[in-house]
């Protein structure tokens, strides 16, 4: 793979199933798209592309920006298809790779993006796809240039799947240790999809605060704790013959 790799978030859904401003939810005090952009963040990757829709204006608004470049997809409700080929055209001509991120899956790791750009791409095998144990999705995805020509027949709002699954001798699949993703890479479609997300997450401070209660627990308190302070209790302090 030669050239840079540039980032693409396709985050210009409507949301219908969730009832509108998915992106913008608060999840920990913080959008759900922010958490993606995030994410890339920390994994190092500086040049981002994110791909707006209807709710572009209160989206600008609301995310905390580091420079990613926001372009509009003028025809969103062709589905998430119309917004790959946005970004797609989006970028800069020597990008050797882009990676596909979805800015519904919050969850998404820096670690599981770093083992995708780190096990890169081939002029035989142009795209490289995470495996999660217990099937977590297929996302985020690494193309090579010689794989864009395929984003072209992608129709409706499915993406890449149908192209990856038409296609396994393009894949190189990336196995992702549990605990670099120990959730898979769940998205959210519906509000009870962010409740779950929320369930977890409040389980996970739990455990969290459980186990550090146990690494740093006081000892024990001997079988009389007041024996030492016992002659406070006298009603002469001086005196030693009373019990």
């Amino acid at each position: 793979m030669t050239g840079r790799t540039t980032a693409i978030v396709l985050a210009a859904g409507a949301g219908s199933r969730f009832g509108g401003g998915k992106l913008l939810a608060s999840l920990g005090g913080r959008p759900v798209l922010q958490h993606v952009l995030d994410r890339l963040a920390q994994a190092g990757l500086e040049d981002v592309v994110v791909v707006l829709g209807d709710d572009a204006d209160a989206i600008e608004a609301a995310i905390a920006w580091r420079g990613e470049r926001r372009v509009r997809n003028p025809e969103p409700a062709r589905g998430l298809s119309s917004s790959l080929q946005v970004g797609i055209a989006a970028v800069a001509g020597g990008v050797g790779a882009v990676l596909i991120m979805l800015g519904d899956q919050p969850h998404v790791s820096a670690a599981a993006i770093r083992a995708v750009l780190d096990a890169g791409v081939t002029a035989e095998r142009p795209i490289a796809a995470p495996a999660y144990v217990g099937d977590g999705g297929r996302n985020p995805v690494l193309l090579g240039r010689e794989a864009f020509v395929l984003v072209e027949a992608a129709e409706g709002d499915r993406g890449l799947g149908p192209i990856i699954a038409a296609h396994p001798e393009l894949v190189h699949e990336v196995p992702i240790p549990p605990d670099a993703a120990p959730d898979g890479n769940p998205d959210i479609d519906t509000r009870a999809d962010l409740v779950a997300m929320l369930e977890t997450a409040w389980a996970a401070r739990v455990h969290a605060n459980n186990a550090q209660d146990d690494r740093y627990r006081e000892p024990p308190d001997g079988t009389d704790f007041y024996a030492p302070v016992t002659s406070l209790f006298r009603a002469d302090p001086t005196r030693t013959d009373e019990p």
